[in-house]
C-alpha cells in the first residue's frame, strides 16, 4: 500500500507542477492537456514525463531544445510523494485523505508564492471548506495534541466543527492584524534622488506581464503599489509627458486607475504612454500580502489554535534563517507563504510534541 500512496504522490505532483506554472500566469490548467516545454513549446509525448526519472535521465533539460528544465519539477514531484507516504503512514484512513490534501494545498501555493510573490486565495479557500466539512468526519488533525476531557460522541461533531472554525478565526485573525498594523506603520517609504531620475509606466517587466511603474532600474507592480483601493503614488518632478504631450506641473499622482495632474485626469486604461523626471516620490506598500492571513486561516482549519501560534513562531524564525543565510528576501520582497507551510508540516510531523513538552516544562517551573 505505501508503494501505491508514493507512485500516486509522484503523479499527483506531476499534476501540480502544471499547476503552478500555468494557474499564476492566467493559463489553463487543463487545456492543452499534454505538457509543454516553456521554452520551444513542445508537446511532451508520455515517456517525456514520468515523474522524477525524465528529469534525471535527461539531466534536467529539454531533449528537444536542450533548455533547462527548473529543479522545481524534481523538488515538487518527490515532496510530493514524500508527503503523501508519511502523512499516510502516520494517519488513520480519513485523517490521511484530510492530511493529504493539506499538503497538496501547501505545496502548491508555497511553490507559487516563491517564484511570483502571489497566494491563490482560491485554493485556501478551497483548503478551509474542505477542512470544515473533514472536522465533522474526524477531528484528528485538530487533536494532535490530544488530552482534555472528550466531549460526548453525539456532539462530537460539533466540537470538531468548533475547532477547525476558531482555528481559522485565530489563523486570519492574527495575520490580518499583522497587515493592518503593518499599513499603518510602514504604509509608504519615500525615494529622494540627488539628480532628477527618469521614470515610465510600462507594460511588463523582469518576466512579468503586468503593469510597471519603472524608475531608473528599479520596477514595481501595479498590483505591489496599489493594493487598497486608497493607494496612489505621488511623484515630484518635471518633464511629465502623457502620451508624448508635455505637461508643466511639478506633482503628479497615480492611483490604480487614473493619473492626476492638477486639475486633469487621464484613465490609466486609455494611456498610450506616461513619463517624466523625479526628484522624489512617495510610494504606497504593503508589510504583508493578504494571500498569507487567508494561508494561516486554512493551517489553523486544519490543525486548530494552537497550532497557529507555533507557525507563526516557527515561520517567522525559517524566514529570518532564509534571510540571514540563505540571503533570500535581500533586495526583494520575502515570500512568506513557504515559510508557514513548512511551519505547518513542522507541527504535524512532531512540533506539535514540542508545543506539549514547553508547557510540561513550565508546569513543573511553577509547581516547584
Amino acid at each position: 500500500m505505501g508503494v501505491g500512496v508514493i507512485l500516486i504522490g509522484l503523479c499527483v505532483g506531476s499534476f501540480l507542477n502544471v499547476v503552478i506554472y500555468r494557474l499564476p500566469r492566467g493559463l489553463s490548467v487543463s487545456l492543452p492537456k499534454r505538457s509543454f516545454c516553456p521554452s520551444c513549446q513542445t508537446t511532451l509525448p508520455a515517456w517525456q514525463n514520468v515523474p522524477l526519472i525524465t528529469w534525471l535521465l535527461q539531466r534536467g533539460r529539454c531533449r528537444t531544445c536542450a533548455a533547462p528544465i527548473a529543479l522545481r519539477y524534481f523538488l515538487v514531484e518527490a515532496l510530493t510523494g514524500g508527503l503523501f507516504f508519511i502523512t499516510w503512514d502516520r494517519f488513520p484512513m480519513l485523517s490521511g485523505i484530510l492530511a493529504i490534501v493539506f499538503c497538496t494545498i501547501l505545496i502548491t501555493v508555497s511553490f507559487i508564492d516563491a517564484e511570483h510573490q502571489v497566494i491563490p486565495i482560491s485554493w485556501t479557500t478551497f483548503g478551509v471548506v474542505f477542512a470544515l466539512v473533514g472536522s465533522l468526519f474526524t477531528p484528528r488533525l485538530l487533536n494532535l495534541l490530544g488530552g482534555g476531557s472528550q466531549p460526548p460522541a453525539d456532539t462530537a461533531w460539533l466540537h470538531s466543527l468548533r475547532g477547525a472554525g476558531l482555528g481559522w478565526l485565530a489563523g486570519f485573525g492574527l495575520l490580518y492584524l499583522v497587515v493592518l498594523l503593518g499599513k499603518l506603520i510602514w504604509g509608504r517609504f519615500k525615494l529622494k534622488f540627488e539628480e532628477a531620475r527618469g521614470w515610465k509606466l510600462q507594460e511588463g517587466y523582469e518576466g512579468s506581464p503586468q503593469l510597471h511603474w519603472v524608475v531608473g532600474d528599479e520596477g514595481y507592480s501595479w498590483d505591489d503599489l496599489f493594493f487598497r483601493k486608497g493607494d496612489q503614488l505621488l511623484i515630484k518632478g518635471h518633464g511629465f509627458k502623457v502620451d508624448g504631450r508635455k505637461q508643466p506641473a511639478s506633482e503628479l499622482l497615480l492611483r490604480k486607475d487614473e493619473c492626476l495632474i492638477g486639475e486633469r485626469t487621464w484613465a490609466i486604461e486609455d494611456l498610450k504612454s506616461l513619463e517624466g523626471k523625479a526628484l522624489s516620490a512617495t510610494v504606497p506598500r504593503e508589510a504583508m500580502g493578504m494571500g498569507d492571513p487567508h494561508l494561516l486561516g486554512m493551517i489553523g482549519a486544519f490543525l486548530g489554535w494552537q497550532a497557529v501560534i507555533f507557525v507563526i513562531f516557527v515561520s517567522s524564525i525559517y524566514a529570518i534563517f532564509a534571510a540571514l543565510v540563505i540571503r533570500v528576501g535581500f533586495g526583494k520582497p520575502l515570500p512568506y507563504g513557504p515559510f508557514l507551510a513548512l511551519g505547518a508540516l513542522s507541527w504535524c510531523l512532531g512540533g506539535w510534541q514540542l508545543w506539549v513538552l514547553y508547557f510540561q516544562s513550565l508546569e513543573g517551573l511553577f509547581a516547584s
